[in-house]
C-alpha cells in the first residue's frame, strides 16, 4: 500500500476539536433540501410552473418531505437559496421576497413548513448584492438577523459574494453570526467565508468554528461525476486542516447531494452517500423529491448510512491510503466502532477486489483482538467475526464505493 496516514498525523486528526459557536444548534451535521444546483435561478413561473422557484415549489417539497419518510429519517431543514427577494428592499429597508413568487411572504411559508415538522432555511450574502445580483445584506446586517428571526427562519445560507475585500468578508461572517445569536432564536448558520478566502490565504478555521455551524471549503458540486472526484480529492489533499477541526457544532460542507438527479450512475451514487457520511458532512439534498427513482430514496433515506452521518461522537473521516486507484478511509464513531469506506476510482473495467489487514484500521484498535464487520453499501450483509490479524478482501466497482461498519468485540 502507498500513502498511508503517519501515526502522529491521525493522532492528529483524532484530537479534540476546536470550540464551535455556541448556539446549541448542529451538534450533529443538519440534514435537509436546498434548492440551488436542482432549480438554480429559475424564476419564470409562467413558463416552468413545476421548477419555478416561488411558494408553490417550497410548500409541494415540504408536503412531500412529511409525507414520504424524508423528515422521520433526519431531513428536517426545508431551505431556500438564492433568487427569493424581491429586486429592492422595502420601504423600512428589510429585505422582502419577490410578491409574484411568494405571494404569502416568508412567514407564511415558515408557518407552513413548521407545521409539517420541519424547518425553514432561506439564503443572504455578506456584499451588498447577492451571487445572482439580489439585495445582499452589506449594511444591514443586524435588520436582516432580525428580520429573519421574526419570520421564524431555522437556517441561514451565508453567501461571499461581491463582499469588496477580505476585512470586509471577514468582517460581514462575524457581524451576521453576532447579529443571529443576539435575536435569541436557534438559527443554524451556514457559510462560505473560507471558500472566498483561499484564492488569497489561508483560513483560520478555529475562528471560523467560533463563528459558523458549517462551511464551504471548495466550488459548488455539479450534477457530476467529475465534480464528486474533485471535492474527494480536495478533501484528502487538505485533510490536515480541515478534519481537526470539524466535530459538534461545527462541520466542513462538502455541498448538496445530487443523488436521484442525471448525472451519476448508481455507483456514483452510492459513493457520494457513503463518503459524505464518511466525512460527516451536512446532508442537504437538491433534487426534485416529487418525481424521485426507487432506487435513490432507498439510498438517501438508508437508516444505516444516515447513522454513520449523524454519530454523536462527531469525528470526519480521512483517507488513510491511496493505493493505484483504490482508495481507504475511515471514520472513528462513537463506542469504539469505526466506518470504514473503500473507493474504487477506475473508470474503465469491471468490478476488482482490494484487501486491507484490519490492523491497519484505527492504528490498529478498531479489531484488536476481534470485531465484527458488516457492509452498509452498496447492498446490506453480516460479513461476520473477524480477528486482529485477519484481512478483508473487497470487491468493488468502477467509481464505486463499499462503505463498511467495524465494530470491536
Amino acid at each position: 500500500m502507498a500513502a498511508a496516514v503517519p501515526g502522529l498525523l491521525r493522532a492528529l486528526l483524532l484530537a479534540a476539536a476546536a470550540a464551535a459557536l455556541d448556539n446549541g444548534v448542529a451538534r450533529t451535521p443538519p440534514m435537509g433540501w436546498l434548492h440551488w444546483e436542482r432549480f438554480l435561478c429559475a424564476t419564470d413561473c409562467s413558463a416552468q410552473p413545476r421548477r419555478c422557484v416561488s411558494e408553490q415549489l417550497f410548500t409541494e417539497m415540504a408536503d412531500v418531505m412529511a409525507a414520504e419518510g424524508w423528515r422521520d429519517a433526519g431531513y428536517q431543514y426545508l431551505c431556500i437559496d438564492d433568487c427569493w427577494a424581491a429586486p429592492t428592499r422595502d420601504e423600512r429597508g428589510r429585505l422582502q421576497a419577490d410578491p409574484r413568487r411568494f405571494p404569502g411572504g416568508i412567514q407564511r411559508l415558515a408557518d407552513y413548513v413548521h407545521a409539517r415538522g420541519l424547518k425553514l432555511g432561506i439564503y443572504s450574502d455578506v456584499g451588498n448584492q447577492t451571487c445572482a445580483g439580489f439585495p445582499g445584506s452589506y449594511g444591514h446586517y443586524e435588520l436582516d438577523a432580525q428580520t429573519f428571526a421574526s419570520w421564524g427562519v431555522d437556517l441561514l445560507k451565508f453567501d461571499g459574494c461581491n463582499s469588496g475585500s477580505l476585512e470586509l468578508l471577514a468582517e460581514g461572517y462575524r457581524r451576521m453570526s453576532l447579529a443571529l445569536n443576539k435575536t435569541g432564536r436557534p438559527i443554524v448558520y451556514s457559510c462560505e467565508w473560507p471558500f472566498y478566502l483561499r484564492p488569497m490565504q489561508q483560513p483560520n478555521y478555529t475562528e471560523i468554528k467560533q463563528y459558523c455551524n458549517h462551511w464551504r471549503n471548495f466550488f459548488d458540486v455539479y450534477d457530476s461525476w467529475n465534480s464528486i472526484k474533485s471535492i474527494l480529492e480536495w478533501t484528502a489533499l487538505h485533510q490536515d486542516s480541515i478534519v481537526k477541526i470539524a466535530g459538534p457544532g461545527g462541520w466542513n460542507d462538502p455541498d448538496m447531494l445530487v443523488i436521484g438527479n442525471f448525472g451519476l450512475s448508481w455507483d456514483q451514487a452510492v459513493t457520494q452517500m457513503a463518503m459524505w457520511a464518511i466525512m460527516a458532512a451536512p446532508l442537504f439534498m437538491s433534487n426534485d423529491l416529487r418525481r424521485i427513482s426507487p432506487e435513490a430514496k432507498w439510498l438517501l433515506q438508508n437508516k444505516e448510512v444516515i447513522a454513520i452521518n449523524q454519530d454523536p461522537l462527531g469525528k470526519q473521516g480521512y483517507r488513510i491510503t491511496k493505493d493505484k486507484n483504490f482508495e481507504l478511509w475511515e471514520r472513528p464513531l462513537s463506542g469504539g466502532a469505526y466506518a470504514v469506506a473503500v473507493l474504487y476510482q477506475q473508470e474503465i473495467g469491471g468490478p476488482q477486489n482490494f484487501s486491507f489487514p484490519l490492523a491497519f484500521l484505527g492504528n490498529g484498535l478498531a479489531c484488536n483482538p476481534a470485531c465484527s464487520v458488516r457492509q452498509l453499501l452498496p447492498s446490506s450483509r453480516d460479513w461476520g467475526v473477524h480477528s486482529w490479524v485477519s484481512s478483508l478482501s473487497v470487491e468493488v466497482n468502477p467509481t464505486g464505493t463499499v462503505l463498511l461498519r467495524v465494530g470491536a468485540l
